[in-house]
């Protein structure tokens, strides 16, 4: 009787543990930062001074012109430039070197909406 007590109680424990544990990875993704929101936070520094409205010029630059890279080095890369030095720019060392040609086409793609963004970022 004692042993089956023991067994139950044990048995009770490891199910509360596992139950707690999943709904700590549901919870995790939410800690998370989102990137649009970072990639904002990074963003608008560099545009004060610049433009009127930051913040609506980085939601622009993010949702419009980098959702125009189909290419997930190049939407990185592209992004990681605005956000450091507030202009479209992509590095060369921050693509790999077989995509390194894509980053004149790249721009090319991205200059009508990098403009609108730049001076009517409410369209």
């Amino acid at each position: 009787m004692a042993i089956m007590l023991v067994r139950f109680c044990a048995a009770a424990f490891i199910s509360v543990l596992t139950i707690s544990a999943a709904q700590a990875q549901v919870r995790a993704p939410s800690r998370l930062p989102d990137p649009r929101g970072e990639f904002v936070r990074q963003c608008a520094p560099r545009m004060l001074g610049r433009w009127e409205h930051p913040e609506a010029i980085c939601t622009c630059l993010h949702d419009h012109a980098a959702a125009m890279v189909e290419d997930r080095d190049l939407r990185e890369a592209l992004l990681r430039g605005i956000s450091e030095t507030g202009v479209p720019t992509i590095e060369t060392d921050w693509v790999p070197t077989s995509k390194q040609g894509e980053i004149g086409p790249t721009f090319t793609r991205i200059a009508k909406p990098t403009l609108q963004c730049m001076f009517d970022p409410a369209k």
